[in-house]
């Protein structure tokens, strides 16, 4: 079985896949009487022609690493952003491609991080590394299939960069 390390989720590594969504740097702006900083349009969302954006609330259940990977999926007609509604690390997983999924990419995020897959990006499900695996998402909404699934021939094992915590 091929086995991945998962790298520590940056802009920079991620950018080929979507947007990292989180509070670095300095705020754009000072808003509601200078006691909140705006980081301003964080990702490029993507809902397609006929779509809409939508919010919705995710649970999941939590996983572990080593992780064993063997489905991605991508949504065709729109972007979708995940972002956490607890203060854990989790895992996301890429895949380069764009008819079928090529190499795999696993990232762990931090607690504070979410992200937005671009449209038509392979990705691995939702996977929080603890329980609660509480997340809002925000997706396309529309009357069209938005999603496509490809089991992997081979199952890929994503592990822990070492000297991390260990995450169950």
């Amino acid at each position: 079985m091929k086995q991945i390390i998962a790298q520590p989720l940056t802009a920079k590594a991620f950018a080929p896949f979507g947007d990292v969504l989180d509070a670095t740097g300095t705020a754009d702006k000072l808003i509601n009487q200078g006691l909140c900083e705006r980081h301003h349009d964080r990702a490029a969302l993507d809902f397609g022609p006929d779509g809409q954006a939508g919010i919705s609330i995710f649970n999941a259940k939590a996983r572990s690493l080593p992780y064993q990977l063997d489905l991605v999926e991508r949504h065709p007609e729109g972007s979708q952003a995940f972002l956490p509604m607890h203060g854990n690390p989790w895992l996301v997983i890429v895949a380069d491609g764009s008819d079928q999924p090529g190499d795999i990419h696993a990232f762990l995020a931090a607690p504070n991080q979410g992200i937005n897959f671009h449209r038509g990006t392979w990705h691995g499900v939702l996977t929080p590394l603890a329980d609660p695996g509480l997340f809002a998402v925000v997706d396309r909404i529309g009357a069209t299939p938005n999603l496509e699934e490809h089991w992997l021939d081979q199952p890929v094992l994503v592990t822990a960069p070492e000297g991390a915590q260990s995450c169950t």
